[in-house]
């Protein structure tokens, strides 16, 4: 028997349709008849349409024959594994480990990014003529590449204009993006140890070798990388990560020069130089650049949210023909509504107004993280980086239990991030976010991280 429910909202046609194909996978085998439509439609107390409907939709997939004068008869066809319909587990997401205290290096507060504006701008944007029946630019909407053009000229000093500008979706997309252009001429990438791991993940991935090079008090080891042997280079010069060592001039020049000489390119990674919090950003490096060597990669990931995913770059004037030959220049990488929001958001002034209320704000936390570690750690520790960015790195300079350290803080729901973890290389560094915290939460945090920290020391230090 068939179950047909007359009050289902289900139409008839489908329930009929889903009930003699479970019969068939079921019971049926290849050649047996079907029951005609009277006989059906008599039993289920239904049309003779509905029937011929669900039969229709049975013949249509290619479970049943119509042979026109006799019967319908089942195809020849063998279900076995196949045609067992088992049941969908609908998993749940697994609950997230909860912490008092999420010291992540790299988040905003919630608050801090300006919503109700946000909202007003997507309106105006949503009420304008966008043409959403066609595919929009894959290089990015043009207005917004001319607002990113006009700031990063102004605050960063980057030689370029709009038609060099790429819009991508994050970071990891922009060097994805890159690494898929170069690679036929530039298979071997140079970079620094220790490093940003994405970089690393993303270049693996497409199959190029990756050199490591080591820092000095300058940033990268240039001896090293010229020995190397490698055309490419992934540098981040304003604001190493992490050690957060700045490249000097001497050296940037020295940099652009090697790249000069040996036909090579550098890509540049402005890493945290809009939150910068004691000095003014140093100028770009690939604003220095006069030989078309320089890739520079930005985003709006720290500044303005990394929900949104929406990053740049600028491409040297040679590589510009290559992304257009290798890419649909007809597929936008971010959506058109993002792209148009955050276009009126820069043209109508907002952007430079958050970025000064960002920097406020963040400087804010950032020295109060800075006075409290100091005030309660004292001689026993050392701030290796700071002054930018969202976070300062500090170590022990006494001897020190990091095991304990990690099994103390998950015992008290702290979460703890390290830069071994993400960076490689033998350089260790805890990093301490703040700038997903507000500044009570900060207090708070640092108290009990610093009853947590005077527990894992191994000796006392020296009084001053």
């Amino acid at each position: 028997m068939y179950n047909i429910n007359q009050n289902n909202k289900t139409p008839l046609h489908i329930q009929l349709y889903h009930e003699i194909k479970k019969d068939i996978i079921e019971n049926y085998k290849a050649n047996d008849k079907l029951p005609s439509l009277r006989k059906l439609a008599l039993e289920y107390n239904v049309s003779k349409n509905t029937v011929e409907s669900a039969y229709s939709q049975l013949l249509v997939e290619g479970y049943i024959h119509n042979n026109y004068k006799s019967a319908y008869t089942v195809t020849d066809m063998i279900f076995g594994e196949f045609g067992v319909i088992k049941p969908i587990n609908i998993t749940k997401e697994e609950p997230k480990e909860q912490y008092l205290y999420d010291f992540f290096p790299a988040r905003l507060s919630k608050d801090s990014f300006p919503l109700k504006l946000w909202k007003r701008l997507l309106n105006k944007v949503m009420e304008e003529t966008l043409d959403f029946g066609a595919y929009s630019s894959g290089q990015g909407e043009f207005g917004l590449r001319v607002e990113i053009a006009k700031y990063i000229i102004k605050s960063r000093g980057v030689k370029c204009q709009a038609n060099q500008i790429i819009i991508c979706s994050g970071f990891s997309d922009s060097l994805g993006l890159l690494a898929k252009m170069i690679y036929e001429k530039y298979n071997t990438l140079a970079m620094e140890n220790p490093g940003y791991h994405i970089v690393k993940k993303v270049f693996d991935s497409l199959g190029y070798k990756v050199k490591k090079i080591d820092l000095d008090k300058n940033g990268l080891k240039l001896d090293e990388l010229n020995n190397s042997q490698s055309k490419l280079v992934f540098t981040t010069p304003s604001h190493q990560y992490p050690t957060g060592v700045t490249m000097p001039i001497s050296n940037r020049l020295k940099l652009l020069s090697w790249a000069k000489d040996k036909n090579a390119l550098i890509i540049e990674d402005d890493y945290d130089s809009e939150l910068s919090y004691e000095n003014r950003p140093i100028p770009s490096l690939q604003g220095l650049d006069n030989n078309d060597r320089v890739v520079y990669l930005g985003t709006f990931s720290k500044s303005l949210s990394p929900a949104l995913r929406v990053s740049y770059m600028v491409l040297p004037n040679h590589l510009i023909p290559i992304y257009q030959n290798l890419f649909d220049v007809n597929v936008s990488r971010v959506s058109l509504i993002i792209q148009k929001t955050l276009e009126l958001f820069m043209s109508e002034g907002h952007w430079d107004r958050h970025l000064r209320k960002i920097r406020t704000l963040n400087r804010k936390k950032h020295n109060l993280m800075k006075s409290l570690l100091e005030e309660k750690l004292g001689n026993t520790m050392r701030i290796e980086s700071q002054g930018a960015g969202l976070a300062i790195l500090i170590n022990p300079v006494v001897k020190f239990d990091w095991h304990k350290l990690k099994q103390e803080a998950k015992k008290e729901k702290i979460k703890l991030y390290f830069a071994k973890e993400k960076s490689g290389g033998e350089w260790e560094a805890i990093r301490m976010g703040f700038g997903g915290f507000n500044e009570d939460e900060i207090v708070e945090a640092i108290n009990l991280f610093s009853m947590i920290w005077h527990q894992c020391l191994l000796q006392r230090p020296k009084p001053l």
